[in-house]
């Protein structure tokens, strides 16, 4: 059996600010730094033994946290980078939703059909990262893996761990800022989801959701 934990990034000031953060390389707010305490104290009681992360430094610095105890090598993995937004990126949510309603309709309620120009297709994100993460399943057979990586490229790999398809992304949902997940890989590379989104590390005050004001402005209603 090869286990994989996935996590979420800590709070970042495109989280804060509320724009599409996509490539852009914010760094995290004070409230992430926060998030990645708790997120570290987790991590004390998991022994894995290889980690990977988004080059992004909102990833890399919760890599970090996750690796505060066992301080291993942390791998840069390019293909675990966040969905290039192309035309939206840097943009606040209320911007989007006023100047690309059509588009945005798609982002909310058909997420798998979602493309925007000068940027990757959802269906570009989904087999990127189920080819990533299965591809790091394959080459660490039998042990535990870390794997740092960001909202819209988690959702898609989990929505392939748990359901074989894009279409179920709704399904999945949003994680939280620094969520773990759980996904066991048998050794013919079948994926199964021990847990998802899981954020019980955080107290409510340090959740970035439960005062995003970007859920109504992206989440299908």
């Amino acid at each position: 059996m090869t286990r994989i934990y996935l996590v979420r990034h800590g709070e970042a000031m495109g989280n804060v600010q509320e724009f599409f953060q996509g490539r852009i390389d914010c760094d995290l707010s004070p409230k992430g730094e926060k998030q990645l305490e708790r997120l570290a104290e987790r991590f004390k009681s998991i022994n894995y033994d290889v980690i990977y992360s988004s080059p992004l430094i909102r990833a890399m610095k919760t890599a970090d946290a996750v690796n505060s105890s066992l301080k291993l090598p942390i791998i840069k993995d390019e293909r675990l980078i966040e969905i290039n937004g192309g035309a939206w990126e840097g943009m606040k949510w209320t911007e989007i939703a006023e100047k690309y309603p059509i588009q945005h309709d798609i982002w909310k309620n058909d997420m798998k059909r979602f493309s925007i120009d000068g940027g990757e297709t959802m269906t570009e994100v989904y087999e990127r990262m189920k080819n990533a993460v299965t591809n790091l399943a394959d080459i660490n057979r039998g042990k535990t893996v870390v794997i740092v990586s960001h909202g819209c490229a988690l959702r898609n790999y989990l929505s392939c761990a748990e359901f074989g398809t894009s279409d179920r992304l709704a399904d999945v949902g949003w994680s939280d800022n620094t969520a773990v997940s759980l996904v066991e890989y048998d050794d013919s590379l079948n994926p199964a989801v021990v847990f998802k989104n899981d954020s019980a590390h955080l107290p409510h005050e340090l959740s970035t959701l439960a005062f995003s004001q970007w859920s109504k402005y992206d989440e299908k209603k």
